[in-house]
């Protein structure tokens, strides 16, 4: 039984509305097959006032084409066709006459139920010339017969506006949208279920905050991260929930069963990192407590725990390109595979002496590559573990700001052979070399501007201290995400003063700046694969939406 708040539907008005489909786009086989096997008639037409003006004008032709599709009593048939042979003698049609009388069912029908009318047909049928008065018995005219036809056959039928089964699909999926149950993309594949994955667009600086993501008091993102296929902005809190958002409205997607019954997937502690897999049907999440957990996102079902994968808490999450294997870092200093068929762990990589923050796969799948707050990145063999190559990202001059190596926070492939981008904790970002080159940096201007000052006071003083960035007044604070826009073209560098760089990636020349949010610390970012839209994720328990 349906429950008190929702709509139950009669299965016969759904194969309604598929017979008016059927019928609007001329698939008439089709229809009357379906009539047939289901005994469910569509019974309706374009014009009710049509449909009866052409009984009371004795268009038959039309009426009997129209009337075939049809589910009428059988005693209104027999009524209509006893009408349209007696016409038909009156034109003097003898042989259309005769050939509807003797091989319809109707006039079948007719004979076994109402002897006396089938023989009084033959008999009219039979005269060498048409008597009105001998065709049309007690005083009743072939116009009053018309309309008392047309009468009984407009009570057989409805009439629909066109295109309803589209209609009602449109109308659905725009309401779905409005309730943030779908993406309001363009573009909806119907038949899946899904937006399909579009073009990315021209790349573009997205400046403007449009939306905001508000979590309860006391609770904030720990985590935020969209699908490759651009259709789920999905959560990590401190509460342990993972949520998925409508990036465009900032509601709860509702088109999730297990969210619209909050059923949320969830872990015990505060869910560190995210990431999907490369098909956007598996999520991978890290937690606090050192557990990672792998989902389907389109059921919230849970298919697998590593209950604890690490010692520490989980910093980053990797799905293997063929995603097989999840790929994890810790602050246990330890980067790991897992097989997902398993469940169990694969490989580990040991070397790095502090916290390891974030690790992926080389382009060519080959490789792992695993970020340090020992100031190192690591470069393994993903069979051998083995490693590589160790990298110190520095300012070309062998050091990074300053004497020491700083915290790297990540470092991914840039989408071009053998290039690497890196966010340190420092105000700037590197491109670097496999081989740990410095190819480019993004410095924000006002750090350009404020080293510039230091360096002309120390020339000036002859105090070689003011040389290192901690002395420098008003410098910008140390970076702590950076990303890349849908075509590579823009490095975003987000800063922990709550301030947004953006630089051109071939060149490094910064393009704007912008302030994201006053008053609260900024915790992450996310750009989203297709369009100029970022996501922050703050401590006051907010994510801003900008475009």
């Amino acid at each position: 039984m349906p429950s008190d708040n929702s709509l139950e539907i009669e299965s016969s008005d759904v194969i309604r509305l598929i017979q008016q489909f059927l019928k609007e786009n001329n698939l008439l086989n089709t229809l009357t097959a379906l009539q047939e096997e289901t005994t469910v008639a569509l019974n309706t037409v374009d014009s009710l006032e049509s449909f009866t003006s052409e009984i009371s004008q004795g268009h038959w032709d039309v009426v009997l084409k129209t009337v075939s599709q049809l589910k009428v009593p059988d005693k209104k048939l027999m009524d209509l066709y006893e009408q349209v042979i007696i016409e038909l003698i009156e034109l003097k049609e003898i042989g259309t006459a005769r050939t509807l009388l003797r091989q319809t069912t109707p006039t079948q029908l007719l004979r076994d139920q109402y002897p006396e009318r089938y023989l009084h047909l033959e008999h009219i049928l039979s005269r060498t010339h048409f008597d009105p008065k001998e065709a049309y018995p007690n005083g009743v005219s072939k116009e009053k017969r018309r309309q008392i036809i047309a009468q009984a056959l407009a009570s057989e039928v409805t009439v629909v506006p066109p295109s309803r089964l589209l209609t009602l699909l449109g109308q659905a999926i725009k309401f779905q949208q409005q309730q943030g149950m779908l993406p309001a993309d363009a573009g909806y594949d119907l038949f899946r279920g899904t937006v399909p994955v579009v073009q990315a667009e021209a790349d573009d600086v997205p400046s403007k905050c449009y939306n905001t993501i508000k979590f309860p008091k006391q609770q904030h993102a720990e985590s935020v991260v969209f699908s490759p296929n651009g259709q789920y902005l999905v959560t990590g809190s401190a509460d342990g929930f993972i949520e998925v958002w409508n990036y465009l409205t900032a509601k709860l997607r509702k088109d999730l069963v297990y969210q619209a019954e909050d059923n949320l997937m969830g872990m015990d502690t505060a869910v560190l990192c995210l990431n999907f897999s490369k098909d956007s049907e598996m999520l991978a999440s890290g937690a606090q407590d050192g557990k990672i957990k792998v989902w389907k996102i389109q059921t919230g079902q849970c298919l697998r725990r590593y209950s604890p994968a690490h010692s520490a808490g989980v910093t980053s999450v990797a799905f293997s390109p063929d995603g097989s294997q999840i790929l994890s870092t810790s602050f246990d200093q330890t980067v790991k595979i897992h097989g997902l068929k398993s469940g169990k762990m694969l490989k580990e990589f040991r070397g790095h002496t502090s916290y390891v923050n974030y690790a992926c796969f080389s382009a060519d799948g080959t490789k792992v590559i695993s970020s340090s707050s020992d100031g190192h990145v690591k470069i393994w063999d993903l069979k051998t573990t083995a490693c590589l190559q160790t990298i110190t990202p520095h300012d070309g001059t062998g050091t990074i700001a300053g004497a020491t190596a700083q915290t790297v926070l990540s470092c991914f492939p840039y989408p071009r052979p053998n290039h690497l981008l890196a966010c340190v904790k420092a105000p700037t970002a590197y491109m670097l070399s496999m081989e740990g080159d410095v190819l480019r940096q993004f410095t924000p201007s006002d750090v350009v501007q404020a080293q510039a000052i230091a360096q002309a006071a120390a020339e000036k003083t002859g105090d070689a201290t003011n040389l290192g960035r901690g002395n420098t007044a008003n410098v910008p604070a140390d970076l702590t995400a950076v990303v890349l826009s849908p075509q590579a073209e823009i490095v975003y560098c987000l800063a922990e003063s709550n301030v947004m760089y953006c630089f051109y990636a071939d060149t490094g020349r910064e393009i704007k700046n912008f302030k994201v949010v006053e008053g609260s610390e900024v915790i992450g970012l996310a750009s989203h694969p297709s369009s100029n839209i970022l996501a922050i994720n703050t401590a006051d328990g907010r994510v801003l939406l900008f475009h």
